[in-house]
């Protein structure tokens, strides 16, 4: 337990980690992996470069500081990055490391400012909350190891089958190398996929939802290829799954995590929200909805450029109409000539407040939605103006945790 002197002395940094808090997070990366390079192996690179997982780490400094005396507030937080860590393979071992070069940013950024007095408390800190990291991973490695088909850290898979979706997606059928069974998952979640690009010197990890419903005994992942953009580069790793990885190669994959998860024991009328490759988990949803049997009504709405990057678009529309509990509704912001033509959407545009509200017959529901930031603003935004209680309104970030505020 942390001194109410401790606890004082953390909660005293508060204001100053709201302004200095990404430049902390920034050089706490730069000196962690100037000392540990090894460390590259396990992190986003992507990330890095963008700053997104300094961002994200700021923020995770500053709730732990301003709940210091109440951690069990971001116990859901500490549970969601606990599990991208084991889907990492971070270990309680790197936890020192981590700690170590905190506390050294802490006192590089902010000079004088971080006394003695300041760093030991961190200090204190730092271990309690280090403490209910690895108490929390512990229990996630026991638990994905400890199932039927569960295994530890990575384990080689097959590519099946390799299907293309549309120009940008492609999905990959993966089943593990060694014949033996695997681990089921909740729909929502992903895996981690580790490969070894040409000329790299360190492995890249990333991670993919799995895009259908559990059951079956293979894991499917639908990647979306990044393609180089005037704002950044190609994705390294999804340029090379789908135009390298071929039928019959393998993939080192991590067990099923997250905590995105469809819940499947609420009755009431489902909606699922989809922007571009935010499809997947939705895919994984609607899949094992349908499996179940539920008579859940479900809306399922996907917002996509046009119609030459729609995935999975027959596979949904077969569904719908096979299942009257299904209602479909396509929004293209960039309809091509032959879409328009073949009346293949619903909305041309954005989704607004007043179209969901044509097309959800009621905001009594339970609301999941995954797509790039904007798209998730702009979902969560409407949902909490039509006053959908937060509660019932579920969302995942692909890549570090952001704000939608």
């Amino acid at each position: 337990m942390l001194s109410p002197k401790t606890i004082e002395i953390i909660k005293s940094t508060v204001p100053v980690l709201e302004v200095h808090g990404t430049a902390i997070t920034k050089r706490f990366y730069q000196m962690m992996f100037a000392k540990h390079p090894e460390l590259l192996n396990i992190f986003n690179h992507a990330n890095q470069k963008q700053g997104r997982q300094q961002t994200a780490l700021a923020n995770a400094v500053y709730a732990a500081a301003l709940y210091i005396d109440k951690l069990e507030t971001i116990l859901p937080v500490v549970k969601q990055i606990g599990h991208k860590h084991r889907s990492l393979g971070v270990k309680a071992e790197h936890y020192p490391i981590v700690g170590e070069n905190l506390l050294a940013a802490i006192k590089d950024v902010l000079g004088d400012a971080a006394t003695d007095e300041i760093l030991q408390a961190w200090a204190e800190a730092y271990g309690v909350i280090a403490d209910a990291f690895i108490g929390v991973e512990h229990e996630m490695y026991e638990e994905a190891s400890g199932q039927p088909g569960g295994w530890v850290d990575f384990r080689e898979f097959i590519v099946q089958r390799k299907v293309k979706e549309s120009d940008v997606i492609t999905s990959f059928y993966l089943v593990p190398a060694d014949g033996q069974s695997i681990s089921s998952y909740e729909p929502g979640q992903y895996v981690s996929v580790k490969v070894e690009l040409p000329g790299e010197q360190f492995t890249h990890i990333r991670q993919y939802s799995l895009s259908d419903a559990p059951g079956n005994a293979y894991y499917r992942i639908s990647v979306k290829r990044e393609d180089a953009m005037q704002d950044k580069p190609a994705g390294k790793v999804s340029v090379y799954l789908s135009e390298e990885v071929k039928e019959g190669d393998s993939l080192q994959l991590s067990a099923p995590a997250g905590d995105f998860t469809l819940q499947q024991e609420d009755s009431r009328p489902v909606v699922l929200l989809s922007g571009g490759v935010g499809l997947t988990p939705m895919i994984s949803m609607l899949n094992t909805l349908i499996k179940s049997g539920t008579d859940r009504p479900i809306t399922f709405i996907h917002a996509v450029k046009n119609g030459n990057v729609h995935a999975m678009k027959p596979a949904v529309e077969e569904l719908a109409a096979k299942h009257p509990q299904l209602s479909v509704h396509w929004c293209y912001t960039q309809p091509t000539e032959q879409d328009r033509v073949n009346g293949a959407y619903q909305k041309e545009g954005y989704i607004d407040l007043p179209w969901l509200q044509k097309v959800i017959d009621t905001k009594e529901a339970s609301y999941y939605f995954c797509g790039p930031i904007p798209f998730m603003k702009t979902i969560n935004g409407a949902l909490l103006e039509w006053g959908v209680p937060a509660d019932d309104i579920h969302f995942e970030f692909f890549g570090p945790a952001a704000t939608l505020a």
